[in-house]
């Protein structure tokens, strides 16, 4: 079989995850998208800007990267 440059492309079925916050983080997530929208001209709704705040914050946790590859878990 041809090897592909192209990986299989992982499973993106959505998982809903429904949490609470603070009214203090709240006003910080409204605020943080009213600057997104100001800065490239889009709005976008917060619980749509959270899941791309997360991963930027779990990608660039060096520690967390570290000893997740030590443990052998990885991102599914």
């Amino acid at each position: 079989m041809e090897n592909l440059k192209l990986r299989k492309l992982p499973d993106r079925t959505a998982v809903k995850l429904t949490f609470t916050i603070t009214p203090d983080l709240q006003a910080a997530l409204q605020a943080y998208a009213a600057i997104y929208a100001e800065t490239y001209g889009v709005e976008e709704p917060v619980a749509e800007l959270i899941p791309a705040m997360l991963a930027a914050f779990l990608e660039s946790d060096r520690g967390f990267t570290r000893l997740r590859e030590a443990s052998g878990r990885s991102a599914r």
